[in-house]
């Protein structure tokens, strides 16, 4: 199996699972990766 191939069909079912769009995966996936970065952020500096 194609690793791409495998990641582009991940991508799919993650979406039909939400129930969200492209543009609504990027949003969620952003404020994912925000929220790591502050707890990180946090557990390193305070």
């Amino acid at each position: 199996m194609n690793l791409i191939e495998a990641h582009k069909r991940s991508i799919e079912r993650e979406k039909k699972k939400l129930g969200v769009s492209d543009y609504g995966l990027l949003w969620i996936s952003f404020l994912r990766g925000a929220f790591v970065a502050l707890i990180i952020e946090r557990l390193i500096f305070h």
